[in-house]
């Protein structure tokens, strides 16, 4: 019998931030593998969701207009989904400028930090590879492996760029507030993106008290326990449930798309609650 069920898969990067697949190809690689939704979700970028869009109208796929935002609280770092976001207003367009010009100084920053340990990379063929968007720690990555400095992505971060590694250069973050506040402004639903990766739960309380309104239950590189473990936080908190892949094209294994499939009716309840923002019903 034929599976008619509907998927998404809601958290997806292209090579406007730091994946390697265009626009396009998101979205014809989304129709390969049987899903009916994606949401783009680049880091601190949007202009992928109008060519993503696009593509979509000519296979009949959704495409949710997304962004992943970077926060700080008590030094550990939180990344923040916005759903259903008013991409295009320019307000919002001036301070993603202002934010990827902070990202481009602190690759400029690890570049120069691995001077130290014998590695001189090429800062404009580092810069080019993100030319169309934001520069992140992922892009020295590539560039590492590539020039033969380490032999896969997960060395680079190890050895050098990891989080507190030696050659680590802090990131301008926002607060948690202040993200969620942005995306409220936007009309758009705040979601807290792979929170296993905190190692605190206990902050979530103080998430959903700024206006957090999902938590991203589904991921790709969490066992089913922790998927149960973070429904059920969901449910405690009155949060919506989402999940994806954090796709990131080739760069990152084990991380296709659609290798987490959401069933749509998770993604009608995101979308009922943005509409539910954009009437006023909820503020």
């Amino acid at each position: 019998m034929k599976d008619t069920a509907k998927y998404a898969d809601l958290h997806i990067h292209t090579r406007f931030s730091d994946g390697t697949f265009t626009p396009s190809r998101v979205v014809s690689e989304a129709k390969k593998n049987g899903l009916c939704c994606i949401a783009v979700t680049d880091h601190d970028e949007v202009r992928a969701i109008g060519p993503a869009q696009d593509k979509a109208r000519r296979l009949d796929i959704e495409v949710v207009p997304g962004v992943e935002l970077s926060a700080e609280i008590d030094n550990c770092e939180v990344h923040i989904l916005g759903y259903f976001i008013e991409w295009q207003a320019q307000w919002f367009q001036r301070k993603l400028k202002q934010i990827c010009g902070q990202r481009q100084r602190r690759a400029l920053a690890i570049i120069e930090k691995l001077k130290a340990y014998g590695i001189k990379l090429n800062r404009e063929e580092v810069l080019r590879q993100a030319r169309i968007g934001s520069v992140g720690r992922l892009h020295i990555a590539r560039m590492l492996q590539s020039e033969g400095f380490v032999h896969s992505i997960q060395e680079a971060f190890d050895k050098y760029i990891a989080d507190g590694g030696p050659c680590y250069v802090k990131k301008f973050k926002l607060t948690p507030f202040e993200v969620i506040e942005m995306i409220r402004r936007l009309k758009g639903v705040a979601v807290l993106a792979h929170p296993y990766t905190i190692g605190n739960d206990e902050i979530i309380s103080e998430f959903v008290r700024m206006g957090l309104r999902g938590i991203e239950a589904y991921y790709s590189e969490q066992n089913q326990a922790t998927s149960r473990h973070y429904q059920k936080l969901a449910a405690e908190y009155g949060l919506l449930v989402t999940g994806g892949s954090d796709c990131h094209g080739l760069a990152k294994d084990g991380k296709s798309i659609g290798s987490v499939k959401l069933p749509y009716q998770l993604v009608e309840a995101l979308k009922e609650e943005a509409e539910a923002l954009r009437s006023g019903k909820k503020t």
